[in-house]
């Protein structure tokens, strides 16, 4: 028998509403009171059998890691697994290569090899742009030192030309005192 999907009532007026399931409660619901030509209400006769229940398509247990302890403890025959999607990409590295060498099913990612390939370029162009930064940084570094060098040698002419305008402008008082006198 196919499974059904139960859909709420009039989700397919409103999109807002979504496709989740939530039980029809209005007084006058035509759906509630199962109707014919209205959609199906959840109930005990749609049930998977007993057997097939919470297994994974695969016909497999479905049990979701989060660590490598739980990684040991997996049957190959009768589980397969899937990587918790709140693990770090360094863990999730670990246990997929676990996964390969006790050959389980992963059953969230496709191809286990091409994702390992992927992580593994993604990980050395991070650390080449955090090396370029570096050389960026340190390069910035030595510029502001050696501007920072100018600047204090342009500071001394620079005192040295106000230097000789104080000179200057005393030289000038002195005059003009000894006029006044």
């Amino acid at each position: 028998m196919k499974k059904l999907k139960f859909t709420r009532q009039d989700a397919h007026k409103k999109v807002r509403l979504g496709n989740k399931w939530r039980r029809p409660k209005g007084l006058h619901s035509k759906m509630r009171l199962s109707k014919k030509g209205y959609n199906k209400s959840v109930s005990i006769g749609y049930g998977s059998p007993k057997k097939t229940r919470n297994l994974h398509a695969s016909g497999l247990k479905l049990v979701i890691i989060k660590s490598l302890k739980e990684l040991e403890k997996i049957d190959v025959k009768k589980e397969c697994i899937a990587v918790a999607k709140t693990i770090g990409l360094k863990k999730k590295v670990e246990i997929l290569k676990q996964a390969v060498k006790k050959s389980i099913n992963v059953v969230n990612v496709k191809d286990i090899n091409k994702f390992l390939k992927d992580v593994e370029e993604k990980i050395k162009k991070r650390k080449e742009e955090k090396e370029k930064l570096k050389k960026k940084k340190e390069l910035k570094k030595k510029e502001k030192e050696k501007a920072g060098k100018k600047k204090t040698i342009d500071e001394k002419v620079e005192k040295t030309d106000e230097e000789k305008k104080e000179e200057e402008k005393k030289e000038r008082d002195k005059l003009l005192t000894k006029k006044t006198e």
